[in-house]
């Protein structure tokens, strides 16, 4: 047998081995490519992050500038303005943890919860309403570590929360009674130091409402954080909180020395006696005005909250949450409308206004009881927001002209006393009530306007409005 040429029977052979030296990858080539997909990659992140810390740090820089603006950096306001989102931020921690542990997660019982809670709440409110304001005029000399002394608290009895919420211990009661407590103490505190630390540039409509947009900003940044903790469990979203209130703790010592009271203030008395300074008659004109408002904003909250999530709209049936965020967010968004038309308030009369806001709020209640349904519940709402914060800002604005420097301080620890009680009130009769929309909220709407019947009935003369005193 004759044999085959070599070269014939090699060269398919060397052509498949060459194919298959071509297609088989090349160790370094690859190396390369990983190398350079990694720097692509690498490269990719660098430029993310820096926009995402080019964002931040605009954001950061706009957010001092403004809370430095109109002579507040020089004043020393904005130091209270950012203490007050830092404390904005941990409510809404402590919100959501409570939304989403034991009042709201066993419907059947959580009213009867959060019931007991608001009635072991009443009692303490009783002895902090005529209390709360002399304890804070004393501590007036060390306002600062009494607002820090709030912050702490809380911080601590966060901390409890935590554990009590991972351990589904009814210690949890009492520990959110005292952040509750001591919640409220530093709403009194603040709106007390306000006025000494307000730029001459600066009406006190101004800063107020300027301090309260920083709380806005604080809860918005807050809650989807705590939010995303909670994902995790209950108790993150309150060691959050814990670290947010610590962190204002710090900037609570950190405020000016002039947020401390001077010596020879003069005690406030709403009862008239007369060794004591007599609140003018419009301060308790809008006062009344804002404990309806007030009453209103806490049953809307309490009685709304379990309307809306054992007996949804139709069509929200399976959307609960969505429900109650249309409708909670309606009242955020009115808070957030009234507090940005602060800036307009000087130009309308105080008394008008307030008694607007107060008629709008029972207006609303009415429609909603009559035509229960999503938009009328959203327009209550929004009304419900827009009428609380323009009224505050009212009621603050009346303050300033007609009670005198020495006196001012203490009217607003009295009068925000005053207002959180108004609010547990109204949240306590939301949960009184069975939850049949027309019912309720026809009950709300009586209640709204007997009150607004007996504040324009019960009006106080203009008689006794002081001079500036002395």
């Amino acid at each position: 047998m004759e044999d085959e040429p070599r070269g014939a029977t090699d060269a398919p052979e060397s052509s498949a081995s060459g194919q298959a030296r071509h297609q088989a990858p090349d160790p370094a080539r690859g190396s390369g490519a990983g190398r350079r997909a990694a720097g692509a990659t690498g490269r990719g992140l660098k430029k993310a992050g820096s926009a995402t810390g080019s964002a931040a740090t605009y954001t950061f820089r706009q957010a001092r500038r403004a809370s430095h603006a109109d002579g507040a950096g020089d004043s020393g306001l904005y130091r209270l303005i950012e203490l007050h989102a830092f404390n904005a931020a941990g409510d809404a921690a402590v919100t959501v943890s409570l939304a989403g542990t034991l009042f709201f997660s066993q419907p059947g019982e959580a009213r009867g919860n959060v019931a007991l809670f608001l009635g072991l709440t009443m009692l303490p409110f009783a002895v902090v309403a005529p209390l709360l304001g002399p304890i804070l005029d004393r501590f007036s000399h060390g306002r600062r570590w009494a607002i820090g002394g709030t912050m702490a608290l809380r911080a601590f009895l966060c901390w409890l929360m935590a554990d009590a919420v991972a351990t589904q211990s009814l210690a949890m009661y009492p520990a959110a009674l005292g952040v509750l407590v001591s919640s409220k103490a530093y709403g009194v505190a603040r709106a007390a130091t306000v006025p000494r630390l307000v730029p001459p540039s600066l009406t006190l409509v101004k800063a107020n409402s300027r301090i309260s947009l920083a709380g806005v900003v604080g809860a918005a940044i807050g809650g989807p954080l705590a939010a995303g903790a909670a994902t995790f469990g209950g108790q993150w979203s309150l060691r959050f909180a814990f670290v947010v209130f610590a962190g204002a703790t710090i900037l609570s010592v950190l405020l000016p020395a002039k947020a401390d009271a001077h010596a020879g203030e003069l005690p406030v008395s709403l009862t008239g006696k007369k060794e004591k300074f007599r609140v003018p008659p419009d301060v308790v004109f809008a006062l009344r005005c804002n404990a309806g408002l007030r009453m209103l904003s806490g049953f809307l909250t309490m009685y709304m909250a379990f309307l809306l999530r054992q007996h949804p709209l139709p069509g929200f049936e399976h959307r609960t949450t969505l429900l109650m965020g249309l409708v909670i967010g309606a009242a955020g968004l009115g808070n957030t409308i009234g507090i940005g038309l602060g800036s307009i308030l000087r130009r309308l009369k105080p008394t008008v206004t307030v008694v607007v806001a107060l008629l709008a709020d029972a207006t609303a209640a009415v429609v909603a009881a009559v035509f229960y349904g999503l938009v009328p519940a959203i327009a209550l709402g929004l009304t419900a927001g827009i009428a609380q914060a323009m009224g505050k800002l009212v009621l603050d604005a009346t303050v300033q002209r007609d009670v005198p420097e020495r006196q001012r301080t203490s009217a607003f620890a009295r009068s925000e006393t005053l207002l959180q009680l108004s609010w547990v009130v109204g949240g306590f009769i939301g949960i009184a009530l069975p939850l049949i929309p027309r019912l309720g909220l026809g009950v709300l709407a009586g209640l709204m306007v007997g009150w607004t019947l007996f504040v324009l009935v019960k009006r106080p003369g203009q008689a006794g409005r002081p001079a500036a005193a002395g």
